[in-house]
This record gives structure tokens, C-alpha cells and sequence, in this order.
């Protein structure tokens, strides 16, 4: 999974090495040197950006210091490995110095002898018990090092550790309020500081003066970015109208980019109606936005958005923020007003390639009609708040060809495994909002340890 997620070389964050060794030689030192240099070969190797202290760790105070020099590299995430079980007294300065959950990774024993040699399974057992029971986060992978299943396991736990840290003091912007009716997505700044967000509000007279603020010379130059895209125009749409179209909307992208790259805000809900769209629809700028990884979401959805944020963060990509709306026995007819991001759309010169349009409402501008490529694996998921608290929830199927086209974006996706209306009706009794989140690829088990280390309760 991880090589299929993290297309990147390299991601843009640190990964802090530590080998916890002994004081005094004990187990089977050759073997705990040959491990550790396997350790090494393979990580750096790896689609991660290691980074290996330069000061042997056998004690608290080493890994304290230890951990003050991978932070001022630049490392936000933590690797401990033990080739030989080591001192689980250094568990509370783990516990207190990382604000990710710490990666433990254990390894084998050697397979011949008759005396242990390693026991390292058992020395991340302890450090693990010992941090569970202070409340600490934690992620754990057990494996070989010349294992390939091995080194992907330990880039997935570190994108889930990540995003965990990005979590951790993340700044959520509202535009406005929920949608009229959407009390579902309101969003509940006491139940989100449990996750470690904070929500930021933004009137929606003061983000609109800020579209009306764009520089003429900004909005035209990015009309011609727009242009440079190669998306196709519905018959409908006269040239002057589509000219006066893509002006407004290049003004809501950058009025929204700014927004969230000065304030900044992680994940941003922009209320989208009714008052934007009684003249224009924005969602050419958000499937823009969408497509270069900003996490976003319309109608006040400050949970989706973060829904999208967790999952980018923890190596998925872009996500599909959509309604539910109709199912059969395995089935789910995907759709939502047009502003999915282009990587999961059919390609330009197919078919049912993405074209700018009319909302089929009010037949105002500019909705990105789009179908969801056919023949990909995808998860579906969702978390919530409800009660004082978030739920989470996840499956996994394969779109298929839909039977219809509909305007805005639409998929169709089986759920072999699933009954899905069982499952819909059971995740609506638990109060699951009406925007299920669509990633490419098979996610669940991924998504759902971020979501428990997040604190959110896993709900089937």
C-alpha cells in the first residue's frame, strides 16, 4: 500500500531515527549489530527522509539529547527500534518529547540457537504498555528489515503518525455557516479542540470583500492558467459569459488560496449557498484548489474538510468530498455538485472528460461536470462529531462504469463486502453527515489507526 499511496520520493518532512541500545552487552550483540545495519541500509532506501542522530542512545539522558538534535533537523515523526531489548525507563521522555505517536519497530529473533537473541518484540511490547498507560500515541510494525512488506508497513505508520502531528494544533477556517437545513455539519469548536483543532470563522461579507479585493491583473492572469488546463466548455455557454465566468471564479481561487495560505488554515468549509451562488457558482476554484491538495469542502462541512486534510496528510492523496445519493444491495450511486478533483475525473479527451458548465439548478456558472474514473479501488469514509465526541467509519470497493451520466461529479461504486444498506442505516442512526469522503485506493485499516490514535471511536 505504501509505494501505491506515497508516489512522492521523498515527503516533505523529517523522520527521526532512534536505535535504543544498552549500557552494558546482553542477548546476542553480533546479531543486534547486523540488524541495526540492515535497519539502516533499508530506511535509507526508503520513500522516507531518515534522519540518524549522531550519539548512541542507552539511557534517558542520551535520548533526550538525542531527540533535541533530530528536532532541530527537522524531524517531526520518531522511529524507535531496539535490535536488543533496552531500557524501558527512557518510555517517559519518548512519550513527553514527541508530539507525533512514536513508530516502534520490532524486529525477529535469530532463527537458529538455542538462546534469544534479540528480544526486541519484547522491549517494544514494554515501551508500548508503559505509554498506553500514560495516555500516550503510538504506531507499531514488526518485520525483518530485508523485508520489503516490512520497510512499506513503516512508511504507512509514519504517514499516520504525521498526520496525527498535523492535527496537533490544526487550524480550521468556516466561511460563513453550515448550509441552510445542514445542521449535521455544524461545526462544535469544543468537540474539535479533542482532535486538536481550532476553528477559525471568517464572515461571509468579509471573505466576499475579498473576492471583490482581487487585484483585475491577478484574476486575468490566472483566467489564462485556467484556459491552459485544457477543460472542455458546455455548447450552452456563449463566449462572453464564459469570459465574465472565468474571471469571477479565478477571483474566488486566489481569494481562497490567500485566505488559507496567510491565515493559514489547514481545511477550510466555505458556506457556498445560498448566497454565493445566487450569481456564481465557485466550484471551478474549488476543484482547482481540490486538485493541488488544499482540503476543502462546501456547505460549512469544517468535518469533511478535515476529513480531507487527514487523509492527505497520511499519504492518500485527493479527496472526493460527495452526497450519498441512492444505493442498491453492494452499490452507491456517488454524485455531487461538480468541484471533485481532476486527478480522480476521467482524463481530458475521453468521453466524460471534465467540462465547465452551468449548475443545473439555477443555470448559473461554473460547475465542473465530471465523471469519477471507472476500475479504481476507493474507500469510502467519514468521521463526525456527535455527543462530545467523533466517529469514524470506513469501506472499500471498486468504481464501475455508471449507468447514467449526471451533472456535476458522479461515480458509481461497489461494495462487495458490505451490505450496503444495512450499513447506511446504521451509520445514519449514528448520526453520519450526508458527505462521505472518496479516496483512490484501498485505505480502511490506514485510515482508520489515524483515526484511532486521533481519539475518534471506529464505528463498522
Amino acid at each position: 500500500m505504501a509505494h501505491k499511496l506515497f508516489p512522492q520520493p521523498k515527503p516533505e518532512f523529517r523522520v527521526g531515527v532512534l536505535i535504543l541500545r544498552r549500557k552494558r552487552p546482553g542477548f546476542d550483540p553480533e546479531w543486534g549489530a547486523l540488524i541495526e545495519a540492515q535497519a539502516r541500509e533499508s530506511l535509507s532506501g526508503s520513500a522516507l527522509d531518515v534522519y540518524f542522530p549522531g550519539r548512541q542512545i542507552v539511557d534517558a539522558a542520551t535520548l533526550r539529547r538525542a531527540m533535541e538534535e533530530c528536532d532541530s533537523a527537522g524531524c517531526r515523526v520518531y522511529l524507535a527500534i531496539q535490535p536488543t531489548m533496552s531500557d524501558g525507563r527512557m518510555t517517559p521522555v519518548l512519550g513527553r518529547m514527541s508530539r507525533a505517536p512514536v513508530v516502534f519497530w520490532a524486529t525477529p529473533e535469530k532463527p537458529t540457537g538455542e538462546m534469544i537473541s534479540a528480544n526486541s518484540l519484547v522491549g517494544a511490547h514494554t515501551f508500548m504498555a508503559n505509554l498506553a498507560q500514560a495516555g500516550h500515541r503510538f504506531d507499531f510494525v514488526y518485520g525483518s528489515p530485508r523485508d520489503p512488506g516490512t520497510i512499506a508497513e513503516l512508511e504507512s505508520a509514519v504517514y499516520r503518525a504525521y498526520a496525527c502531528f498535523v492535527f496537533d494544533g490544526v487550524y480550521a477556517g468556516l466561511v460563513g455557516y453550515h448550509a441552510p437545513g445542514f445542521s449535521d455539519m455544524h461545526a462544535d469548536p469544543a468537540t474539535l479542540a479533542t482532535i486538536g483543532a481550532e476553528l477559525v470563522h471568517v464572515g461571509m461579507h468579509e471573505f466576499i470583500d475579498s473576492v471583490e479585493a482581487v487585484p483585475d491583473e491577478a484574476a486575468a492572469a490566472d483566467v489564462e492558467a485556467v484556459r491552459e488546463l485544457g477543460l472542455e466548455i458546455t455548447d450552452e455557454m456563449p463566449a462572453d459569459e464564459l469570459d465574465s465566468a472565468l474571471l469571477l471564479d479565478s477571483r474566488y481561487y486566489l481569494a481562497v488560496k490567500t485566505l488559507m495560505d496567510e491565515q493559514p488554515l489547514q481545511a477550510m468549509a466555505l458556506r457556498d449557498w445560498p448566497e454565493i451562488s445566487a450569481t456564481h457558482w465557485p466550484y471551478l476554484a474549488l476543484a482547482r484548489l481540490a486538485s493541488e491538495g488544499y482540503a476543502i469542502a462546501v456547505e460549512g462541512d469544517v468535518d469533511g474538510a478535515l476529513a480531507c486534510l487527514m487523509a492527505r496528510e497520511a499519504g492518500c492523496g485527493v479527496c472526493y468530498v460527495s452526497d450519498w445519493l441512492e444505493h442498491g444491495a453492494h452499490e452507491i450511486t456517488l454524485w455531487h455538485t461538480g468541484a471533485a478533483p481532476f486527478q480522480l475525473c476521467e482524463p481530458a479527451g475521453s468521453v466524460r472528460a471534465p467540462q465547465i458548465g452551468r449548475h443545473f439548478n439555477n443555470r448559473k456558472p461554473a460547475v465542473v461536470n465530471a465523471t469519477i474514473r471507472a476500475g479504481i479501488p476507493v474507500t469510502l469514509f467519514r468521521f463526525w462529531h456527535t455527543q462530545g465526541e467523533y466517529l469514524f467509519t470506513a469501506i472499500e470497493g471498486e468504481t464501475t462504469e455508471p449507468e447514467r451520466h449526471l451533472l456535476g461529479t458522479n461515480a458509481l461504486a461497489r461494495f462487495d463486502s458490505v451490505d450496503v444498506p444495512e450499513f447506511f442505516i446504521r451509520m445514519v442512526r449514528a448520526g453520519m453527515p450526508h458527505h462521505p469522503i472518496v479516496v483512490e485506493g484501498h485505505a480502511k485499516k490506514h485510515l482508520s489507526a489515524v483515526a484511532e490514535m486521533l481519539g475518534m471511536t471506529r464505528i463498522e
